[in-house]
């Protein structure tokens, strides 16, 4: 379970004397526990994997808005931080599909579906998002469905 790399990985930083990391691991865990929190009052995933993959795709899709913010505000010490921090939380990611196994993946969900036009693309998000969360970034999902559909 990732939840259980994640503390391992932790003690092992805390052990190897690794700032950077000892400190972005414990925010992914606090992030981690919060969402738990916020689960009980919703409904939870089944699968705890997926819970824990929403919450590092939400993290990294942050920093990489703080990295371009950064970026453009020629802050390049804190980009780099930040980048840093995107490299540890990738650490824990279920392998991603490459483009290639994503369109096949989209294309079928698009089939089943019958979607032809953008206006069903909620529903073909619903299903991609059900059934290929884990493996394909939402963000990366949502602009292959708009040029599948489009």
């Amino acid at each position: 379970m990732i939840r259980d790399d994640i503390k391992a990985a932790l003690v092992s930083a805390m052990k190897g004397g690794d700032k950077a990391t000892t400190q972005t691991l414990r925010m992914v865990s606090s992030t981690i526990k919060n969402r738990d929190i916020e689960a009980r009052t919703g409904k939870a995933p089944e699968d705890d994997d997926l819970l824990i993959t929403e919450v590092l795709h939400k993290m990294i899709k942050q920093r990489r808005e703080s990295v371009e913010l950064y970026r453009k505000g020629r802050r390049e010490e804190l980009a780099a931080v930040e980048q840093a921090e995107i490299a540890t939380i990738e650490r824990f990611m279920p392998q991603q599909m490459d483009d290639a196994q994503a369109k096949a993946a989209i294309g079928a969900v698009i089939e089943e579906v019958g979607a032809s036009s953008m206006k069903d693309m909620g529903r073909v998000m619903a299903l991609v998002k059900e059934r290929h969360a884990s493996s394909i970034e939402p963000a990366r999902a949502s602009a292959l469905v708009r040029g599948l559909l489009g």
